[in-house]
């Protein structure tokens, strides 16, 4: 535009030298490398890292080259390695023929660039009728390069199907360290997202759910960096899956100091039958690489979720209240109205009426399948409710279970068939309730049927979609050689689900949730809003999950509440700023007793939601800065900084006074070192120069455990001279 300068152009995603067969894949931070090696039949990675110009990259040696008859040549830096041959690490992909012979001999096919941005290097087995397909692609914004895989059986109707036994999305190589530092979380439930930091021990360390979905006990992304990166400075690699089903990270260390991830969807023993012409794509693996340590990569995944992974991520999301701690099941026309009106004078501006409102829906023992209005509770329907919360301004929400059933149902009495089981075995209730396959398309058939009902006919805005047990007897209905595969299909099918309903109904909003934080990634964000993080909402081990959770997922993405205290979960005792604080943290939502809360209570909560939706573009969509972690010191810290450096939040907070000493001033980041910042609530005035050398002086706490403060800077002017 006339009078604006012109942004620089990015680096070209995709530079190829036809003579070598070299590719090089870029960002604005880095370089990812590759060779198509016709005599081997394979591709080499080359590098990954800074950023490299293509005469160098393609002048360079592949570290392949050691005289060893008990390591693989390859082992290490082949892109995609299979089973067969002289390699000796985890497999990529790996296949079982109908004569039981299992090794591949791969063939070189060619490269394939689309769009400028998208590379497809083709193998084939040398006489087998097998042929894989590796798909790199660099999105047009940010530092994440995806990959994923496509495997084709090439032979025709008379032919037997191939047993896929391995079938990865990637193999990220590294590049050769002498020390490697592996990074996840670990947990359970009400435990989720617990960041964990150790050496990476030699040979293979797997992270993995065998649940049949993403689970409370670890989550599909790791990162590797040499041992010595902090939040701000080191060279780090990561990459996250894409999926929602059972799933397998492998962090490869060799002898020689060779490092890689390999990505999969799927556990050991999740096996698919691949008939002639059919053809199995994974799920995307999303990679990054960054120079500026664990803070680069979490703001290059913020980016890549907001930009290109959520369906709406350019939303603000709204202020939400859930029924649930305050009615449980005994929710009813009456108190969910009530509910509803002293909601929307807080300010809230999504309703959300959770479990209990459906048919048979007194406990947890009955009801799950029998989606219709409870008829004591609700005579007239949900409609009516729905009407009123419009007409308090707010939307409406309501809390769904779709993919299970209890056994006291009318649905399991119909179709009992319909749930994962096996014929000479029991099934095992957890929670009371079953699962329903959603591989089947006639379960997922009626799962959209109902739901789209439920959204017309009730004028629905948003759906919490739950998922409270982990998969047992687990086969695909039918059985057969690859019957476990309902592992990865069910995923699939609800997929299929969701991305029906979103087509019917571009308004509704979706929230994921697995008793907490036990579904939250890259797939299922492709279709929903935001999740549910945990249902420990207890303020002080939120910050905790919170941490562990930004690693690679927004604050945009983020549900956190407001619950009253004493905690309904731990019993301790905190105060309604600090409850308030944590939340703001993310997408504030509130699920306390709102009939019970005081005068000053409620006075006190509808200032600070009418504070957060001040700030809450900033921290939503702001760049996130973790300036002290939690547990490290008496301290725990984040900063959220607008996109043009023009406003910036800080929330801190100090769980216990019983390690409290005198702090340092915060130094902040991402500011404009040129620019004034003027304190919102007290006036005063720092340049972006101080606030990052010196630090924000520290505001004055409450005394007392769980204090806390939240701090809005917005620039005035440039600096003086």
């Amino acid at each position: 535009m006339p009078g604006h300068p012109t942004a620089p152009p990015g680096p070209r995603p995709v530079e190829t030298d036809e003579a070598s067969g070299t590719i090089v894949l870029r960002t604005p931070a880095s370089c990812y490398v590759l060779r198509l090696d016709r005599t081997a039949g394979t591709a080499w990675n080359v590098h990954w890292g800074a950023p490299l110009p293509l005469a160098d990259a393609a002048a360079l040696p592949v570290w392949a080259d050691h005289d060893d008859s008990f390591a693989g040549r390859g082992d290490g830096v082949e892109e995609y390695p299979v089973e067969g041959g002289a390699r000796f690490g985890v497999p990529a992909l790996a296949v079982r023929f109908a004569d039981g012979s299992s090794p591949l001999e791969p063939r070189a096919e060619g490269i394939r660039i689309t769009d400028g941005n998208h590379v497809t290097v083709s193998f084939r087995d040398r006489a087998r009728p097998l042929a894989w397909e590796l798909h790199y692609r660099v999105p047009a914004t940010g530092d994440v390069i995806e990959r994923w895989t496509e495997i084709v059986h090439t032979g025709d109707v008379t032919d037997e199907p191939v047993l896929l036994l391995q079938y990865a999305s990637a193999h990220w190589p590294l590049p050769q360290r002498a020390h490697w530092r592996l990074s996840s979380v670990h947990g359970s439930w009400s435990a989720e997202h617990r960041l964990g930091r150790s050496e990476l021990a030699f040979g293979e360390t797997t992270l993995t759910s065998r649940r049949g979905h993403t689970g409370h006990h670890a989550n599909p992304w790791a990162m590797l960096d040499t041992g010595s990166a902090d939040e701000e400075r080191g060279e780090v690699w990561a990459t996250a899956l894409a999926t929602s089903a059972s799933w397998r990270l492998t962090a490869q260390r060799t002898a020689s100091g060779r490092a890689g991830i390999m990505a999969a969807e799927g556990h050991e023993g999740v096996e698919i039958s691949l008939a002639p012409g059919r053809r199995h794509t994974t799920p995307v693996s999303a990679a990054t690489y960054s120079p500026d340590g664990f803070g680069g990569v979490s703001h290059a995944f913020h980016a890549y979720v907001r930009r290109h992974v959520l369906p709406h991520g350019e939303e603000t999301r709204p202020v939400l209240y859930n029924s649930w701690e305050a009615t449980s099941f005994e929710v009813d026309e009456d108190n969910q109205t009530d509910l509803a009106r002293r909601a929307a004078a807080l300010g809230v501006e999504l309703f959300v009426v959770d479990d209990g409102w459906f048919a048979g829906r007194d406990d947890d023992r009955a009801g799950l399948g029998d989606w219709t209005p409870h008829a004591r509770r609700f005579p007239r329907g949900l409609r009516p409710l729905a009407d009123e919360v419009h007409r308090l301004g707010m939307a409406f929400g309501v809390w769904v279970e779709p993919e299970m059933v209890n056994a006291d149902s009318d649905l399991y009495r119909a179709r009992p068939d319909w749930v994962l089981h096996l014929p000479d075995r029991r099934a095992t209730e957890l929670r009371h309730q079953l699962v329903l396959d959603f591989s089947r398309p006639e379960v997922t058939d009626w799962a959209y049927g109902w739901l789209r009902e439920l959204v017309d006919g009730c004028a629905v805005d948003f759906l919490k979609w739950d998922f409270n047990r982990s998969f047992t007897e687990a086969g695909a209905h039918g059985g057969g050689p690859d019957a476990r595969r309902v592992h990865i299909e069910h995923a699939r099918g609800l997929y299929r689900v969701l991305d029906r309903l979103r087509a019917d109904f571009p308004h509704l909003r979706v929230e994921s949730c697995a008793g907490g934080g036990g579904r939250a990634d890259l797939g299922i964000l492709a279709r929903t809003d935001q999740v549910w993080t945990s249902d420990n909402t207890d303020a002080v081990d939120r910050l905790t999950l919170q941490h562990g959770f930004s690693q690679v997922y927004p604050a945009s993405v983020m549900a956190s509440w407001v619950t009253d205290s004493p905690n309904p979960l731990t019993g301790r005792r905190t105060p309604p700023a600090f409850r308030f604080h944590t939340a703001m943290a993310g997408v504030l939502g509130i699920g306390g007793d709102l009939a019970r809360w005081t005068a000053e209570e409620t006075e006190e909560a509808t200032r600070l939601v009418a504070l957060y939706k001040d700030i809450r573009a900033v921290v939503q969509h702001g760049r996130q800065y973790r300036l002290l972690a939690p547990g490290q010191g008496p301290l725990c810290a984040v900063q959220y900084v607008a996109a043009d450096a023009r406003e910036t939040v800080v929330l801190i907070w100090r769980p216990s006074t019983s390690a409290w000493s005198a702090h340092a001033p915060l130094r902040l980041c991402g500011l404009d070192p040129e620019a004034r910042y003027r304190d919102e609530d007290t006036g005063a005035e720092w340049s972006g120069a101080t606030l990052a050398a010196h630090g924000l002086p520290l505001p004055g706490l409450p005394p007392g455990d769980c204090a806390s403060a939240l701090v809005r800077l917005r620039r005035s002017s440039p600096a003086e001279d």
